[in-house]
C-alpha cells in the first residue's frame, strides 16, 4: 500500500519521476546500491527521528551517519531513532522503504548537506524493493525540506 502513496505523490507533483522496482530487496543501503546500480553514497537514506515531542525525517547520503551533537544543536533536543513500528505509524512506510514522499501525514523533512555532492540520488519509494532517481534540489523542492548539516561522512 505504501508504494502506492508514493506513486500517487509523484503522479500529482512530478509525473516525470517514475518509481522503480527491483526483483531484489533494497532495504539496506548496500542492497539498494546493488539493486539500482549506484554507489552506497548515492543512496539517499531517510532517518525517522523523534526530537522531544515531534517526529521528523532526515534524508542523508547513504554512507553518512547522524552526528548527535550537530543534530541536537539544529533540532533543539536529543534525536532518537524511531523503532520499526513507530516509523511505520508515523510515515506509512515500512523500514527499508521509508522516504519523504507519499507520507501518511505531514512531517518536517530535512535534507543533510551531504546530498549536495551528487547530481542525482536514489531514495526509497515506500517499499523494501522500490526507489526513485531524483536530484537533491528537486527532492528538497517537492518535499518542502530544509537543508541542514547534521551528519558526518566516513573518514
Amino acid at each position: 500500500m505504501s508504494i502506492e502513496s508514493v506513486r500517487a505523490f509523484f503522479a500529482d507533483n512530478a509525473p516525470d519521476i517514475a518509481v522503480m522496482e527491483s526483483d531484489q530487496s533494497s532495504a539496506t543501503v548496500a542492497l539498494a546500491a546493488e539493486a539500482f546500480g549506484v554507489t552506497p553514497a548515492e543512496i539517499a537514506k531517510t532517518l525517522s527521528l523523534r526530537v522531544n515531542d515531534r517526529v521528523l525525517l532526515v534524508v542523508t547520503c547513504g554512507t553518512a551517519r547522524l552526528d548527535n551533537k550537530k543534530a541536537r544543536a539544529v533540532f533543539g533536543g536529543k534525536p532518537r531513532m524511531l523503532n520499526a513500528e513507530e516509523a511505520l505509524d508515523a510515515t506509512g512506510h515500512p523500514v527499508g522503504g521509508i522516504c519523504p514522499f507519499g507520507l501518511k501525514a505531514p512531517l518536517s523533512v530535512y535534507c543533510d548537506v551531504s546530498l549536495r555532492a551528487f547530481g542525482e540520488v536514489v531514495p526509497a519509494a515506500g517499499s523494501i524493493n522500490s526507489a526513485v532517481r531524483i536530484s537533491p534540489a528537486r527532492m528538497v523542492e517537492l518535499t518542502r525540506a530544509e537543508w541542514v548539516d547534521v551528519c558526518e561522512l566516513p573518514a
